[in-house]
């Protein structure tokens, strides 16, 4: 019976392939156990990941309190008038932007990872709302109401996000890098800007939600009709710029009394809208119009308390209605949430959890629904003022929340007289520092033209289209330059430069591209090439279907220009070459060029740069090997330095590199089509004569790489060195003017 066993199995390994004495590889039995070596210890640090409250709640003290309670009223004075405005940015009733501040700010402090930054209503997210508001009120007017799409918009954006965050794929946004996510934040703060230019001033007419160009031309065609409304919105505009310019220039010159006027300019916006309001109540209380109407455009009635909790309605038409504009509010939500915390993180000195932080907001946007909230993400200005306010844990957010509550209840009948350009004014001078500085847009042109072609994309499509479009340009730019960066990665022909270490008196050799980049190496440094034979290439980046085809050319395409070619051509008559080989021109001598290149004995491969290899690399690499040593009639060399990954090394391996043995076949190791009688076993060949190079591990005088896979080596110098220690020992020192033997069918490599 154990016999009978021990042929089925034969059977089968030679069915599929499988060598007889196969070389110890990785299993996918290891790459399981490396996922998790204890699953319940890792199961119940999953749950405790998802309240990073219960880390550092229990060491909460006075000295955090002071900090966090400064912080905490600092920013709810701001974001309670900024609250107001955005939700009128968003077409909603005031109120709902204190909902979804006080939700924000409350819940945020149980998930968050960032201590810095405040969740709430902001101005790129408030004119998504208010764009999907009007498209599906478009579609199906008088179907729902405004306040019903956004709070829509909030739960099923906020539960996208959620499950994002929970199945741990919060590495999607990083595939959206920084100068596409500032060409839309930018194109959209000078969108915002323009569109409150118009309730700034007064003007009526025209649509302030159309392509910024049209709406800036129309904010100057119709400035002869500038209302009252102007001398609020541009005396509160200009007020708020003047008070932080003024506590700047102070805090220069008086270091000492510098946190005095951070707080003073912090207030600045409450104490423009405070003084707006009495201005408007003194103008306005007995100027009211027969139809009820006053001079000047007034917030007038804001409910109180909450008049909207309750379980949130989902219609399912509304979102089949509005399902095409949820994937830019989702985009939206996340991604100016984990770049602001993310920047935050690196400013202050630790680092966040962006998964965590999409369920944070998942969850902050999902219970929002239940106050009539509309969706909330992270805030920038706010976030930089919770920052300098001095902030030491999330639990700042609670005080937040209690002035909003206190607005709610407390305020409101202040509301009534809170001029709409007041807050115009607030939005404008919030949203203006959103958009990038000279400074910054040149660093993204010195560091790379391409992401700043990117960025000025997003700018001009946003200017020129919709948010939406900006966001998708920018998006789909960066993925297709990154596309193109992994299809064309650079691989260099290397040469080695000899240092020499004056303090120790040691000696190494470095090896560098072959021909001069500029800006890399010092010009007077003098590159020397491999031996005649021996070539060194360096491959840039994982080999992968999409680019491991330029690895192939430029190897072949080398090997043919430089290297000798093992068959005289000379003597084969014309008819019997190749269509594609049609020889040289009349009169010169083939055979001459050909007999002054060297022969081919050894490829070098430097991996050090390769972290993945898939099944199409390598049959690109057993590609190369077949046209090289046909090229030059006889086995080649091809060592590999620097493989750190045991399934790069499993891949080689597969492919028949490596361990110096040798096979009549196959030349596909995964056939698109299959054939049938063309596939041979791999056979182990004799070694040829090459004098071993040995890297042994001093402390345990064991070989760093297995002894089983000679053509593997521990770093590119090893490599090279067995390549020539090779080559004096190889018995090919022939100097005719061609090769008499018969050129090889099958591809072969020889062993250490």
């Amino acid at each position: 019976m154990a016999s009978l066993v021990a042929k089925v199995k034969s059977f089968g390994k030679r069915v599929i392939g499988q060598p007889e004495d196969p070389v110890p590889v990785v299993t996918v039995k290891d790459w399981v156990k490396d996922l998790s070596r204890n699953p319940k210890r890792d199961a119940l640090r999953y749950v405790e990941s998802l309240f990073p409250i219960v880390g550092w709640i229990t060491r909460y003290n006075f000295g955090w309190l002071y900090g966090d309670v400064v912080a905490g009223l600092t920013v709810g004075i701001v974001v309670v008038p900024q609250s107001m405005s955005y939700a009128q940015i968003a077409t909603l009733p005031t109120q709902y932007g204190l909902y979804s501040a006080f939700v924000g700010v409350l819940i945020y402090c149980l998930f968050a990872t960032s201590k810095d930054v405040s969740i709430g209503p902001v101005a790129v997210m408030s004119l998504t709302v208010s764009r999907i508001i009007a498209s599906v009120n478009e579609r199906h007017p008088d179907v729902w109401s405004g306040p019903q799409i956004a709070t829509t918009v909030a739960f099923i954006c906020g539960f996208i996000v959620l499950c994002i965050g929970i199945l741990r794929l919060g590495w999607l946004v990083e595939f959206i890098p920084a100068p596409a996510v500032s060409g839309f934040m930018t194109g959209s703060a000078i969108n915002i800007v323009a569109g409150q230019v118009p309730g700034l001033l007064g003007e009526t007419g025209f649509d302030t939600r159309a392509a910024t160009y049209k709406v800036i031309i129309n904010c100057f065609k119709f400035l002869p009709v500038t209302k009252l409304d102007a001398a609020f919105g541009i005396t509160g505009l200009v007020s708020l710029y003047l008070i932080r310019i003024a506590c700047d220039q102070l805090s220069k010159r008086y270091p000492r009394r510098q946190r005095l006027f951070f707080f003073i300019s912090v207030f600045r916006n409450a104490f423009v809208i405070v003084v707006l309001t009495i201005a408007s109540w003194l103008y306005c209380r007995h100027r009211k119009s027969k139809s009820g109407k006053y001079p000047i455009k007034i917030l007038q009635n804001v409910p109180r308390g909450f008049q909207h909790v309750g379980p949130p309605v989902i219609d399912r038409d509304l979102i089949a209605a509005m399902a095409g504009e949820l994937p830019v509010a989702t985009i939206i939500l996340l991604l100016e949430h984990i770049a602001i915390s993310k920047s935050f993180g690196r400013l202050n000195g630790y680092k966040i959890n962006p998964n965590q932080e999409l369920i944070a907001i998942g969850v902050t946007n999902t219970i929002g629904t239940v106050f009539g909230a509309y969706p909330a993400t992270g805030s920038f200005s706010r976030s930089a003022l919770k920052s300098k306010s001095g902030v030491r844990t999330p639990a700042a957010g609670i005080l937040t929340a209690i002035v909003v509550i206190v607005a709610l209840y407390g305020l409101t009948p202040a509301f009534f007289w809170i001029p709409s350009a007041g807050l115009s004014a607030v939005v404008i001078h919030a949203v203006a520092d959103l958009v990038a500085s000279p400074r910054q847009v040149y660093s993204f042109w010195r560091v790379s033209p391409l992401e700043f072609v990117i960025w000025l994309a997003a700018v001009l499509v946003t200017v020129f289209s919709t948010i939406e479009n900006g966001i998708y340009t920018s998006i789909c730019a960066s993925l297709a330059l990154l596309l193109v960066r992994l299809a064309h990665p650079r691989g260099y022909f290397l040469g080695r430069v000899t240092l020499h270490e004056d303090k120790n008196s040691v000696i190494r050799e470095v090896f560098v591209p072959l021909t001069q980049r500029p800006g890399v190496l010092n010009t007077s440094v003098k590159v020397e090439p491999p031996p005649p034979g021996i070539i060194v290439y360096r491959f840039e980046e994982s080999a992968l279907y999409p680019n491991v085809s330029l690895l192939n050319d430029a190897l072949v395409d080398y090997v043919k220009t430089h290297m000798r070619r093992g068959k005289d051509m000379s003597q084969v008559k014309m008819s019997d070459r190749p269509w594609n080989d049609p020889g040289p021109k009349p009169g010169r001598d083939e055979n001459a060029d050909n007999l002054a290149k060297p022969v081919l004995h050894a490829i070098v491969l430097d991996f050090s740069g390769v972290s993945h290899i898939d099944t199409t690399a390598v049959q690109a690499l057993i590609d190369t090997r077949t046209e090289v040593e046909r090229w030059a009639n006889k086995p080649v060399e091809f060592h590999f330095a620097t493989i750190l990954s045991p399934w790069i090394r499993r891949a080689l391996i597969a492919g028949g590199f490596g361990t110096g043995a040798f096979s009549h076949g196959p030349t596909e190791i995964a056939p698109v089509v299959p054939y049938r009688g063309g596939r041979t076993l791999p056979e182990k060949r004799r070694a040829s004569d090459i004098e071993a190079i040995e890297e042994v591990n001093q402390e345990t005088e064991a070989p760093i790489v297995p002894e089983d896979t000679p053509f593997f080596h521990f770093d590119l110098v090893s490599a090279v060195k067995a390549a020539e220690a090779g080559l004096q020992s190889s018995s090919e020192k022939s100097t005719r003017s061609s090769l008499q033997k018969a050129p090889i069918s099958h591809t072969t490599e020889a062993s250490d």
